[in-house]
């Protein structure tokens, strides 16, 4: 399936599995990108010297393209950023940041750069920076999340007006028809997170897998706005967050609730009850658990049958 996205990384098809924290190690990674999509290694979970093992397991798993998901807000980025150029990564896709501060960077030493955004307001501030693509997230996503809370139906559209490079869809798309549907609205990719949390491969704690698999409609909460917006599972961790709310709390009182490694503690460690539980809003459509490589064959043939729908009406 030939179009900008698939060949700017050159892979089969124009899907990347998300960089996950806790959730997309060098196993997803490689398991996607053997199956014809982008597999990313989600960095923001891993200390430098975990990242290069994950890195050169990876290498080692596929001879396809993949590439690391960098958060710019976390610690030791300087070290996080040379590793992948010692390790020959080729894709980065950075978040959670100024794209200014290492696009250019990286471009010149011949790495693909993609940022993901929220808003139009910053996918301009990216291809201004020079990045190769963008992903528009919208606010359905798991995990953290815009402030400007526009949903991926409304976000894409209006980012597609004004952009002049590739555009990539994320937030609450798990199913061929959901890829389809933005790609109508003009994006030439998709992101997908929460379906590969999911998967055999996805290095998420089976407890925290199998709740993402029960969880329906109302589930999930975007909150913690204050710090930076989070849609999480709603538990008990995420009831004491309403109780202190109540309190009309001060950031540093929010921050003192949730501590650290909630995440680690609850998507990694299995802690679903005082675990931070990272999932979009699509996880009522996620009924089962299954090999990154079947995720991949079952979006195609629902997005062909999506297409022969849409032809016929």
């Amino acid at each position: 399936m030939a179009n900008k996205i698939s060949t700017l990384f050159n892979i089969k098809y124009p899907i990347i599995q998300a960089g996950m924290i806790w959730a997309s190690g060098w196993r997803l990674a490689s398991a996607a990108s053997n199956a014809g999509a982008l597999g990313l290694i989600g960095a923001g979970s891993m200390y430098p010297d975990v990242l290069r093992e994950h890195i050169q397991k990876c290498k080692k798993a596929t001879d396809k393209p993949f590439g690391v998901n960098v958060p710019m807000l976390y610690p030791n980025i300087e070290e996080i950023m040379n590793i992948i150029v010692e390790e020959g990564v080729k894709i980065v896709f950075t978040s959670a940041g100024n794209p200014k501060t290492w696009t250019s960077w990286l471009k010149e030493r011949g790495i693909i750069v993609v940022h993901v955004v929220s808003s139009v307001k910053f996918a301009l501030k990216a291809q201004e920076a020079g990045v190769d693509a963008v992903v528009a997230e919208g606010f359905e996503a798991g995990g953290h999340n815009g402030r400007e809370e526009s949903t991926t139906l409304t976000l894409i559209p209006m980012v597609k007006e004004q952009l002049d490079i590739p555009l990539i869809a994320a937030g609450g798309i798990a199913t061929g028809s959901a890829m389809l549907a933005v790609m109508v609205l003009g994006a030439d990719g998709v992101q997908i997170g929460s379906r590969f949390v999911a998967s055999e491969e996805a290095s998420s704690h089976p407890n925290f897998k199998n709740l993402v698999v029960d969880a329906k409609e109302g589930d999930t909460h975007l909150t913690l706005k204050e710090l930076a917006p989070v849609r999480m599972l709603k538990n008990k961790f995420y009831n004491d967050l309403q109780e202190l709310y109540k309190k009309g709390p001060t950031v540093e009182e929010l921050k003192t609730l949730l501590g650290r490694a909630r995440a680690k503690r609850g998507m990694f460690e299995g802690d679903l009850e005082d675990g931070e539980l990272e999932i979009g809003q699509i996880a009522g459509l996620i009924h089962d658990i299954k090999p990154a490589a079947q995720i991949i064959d079952d979006l195609m043939v629902e997005f062909n049958k999506a297409k022969e729908t849409v032809s016929s009406l």
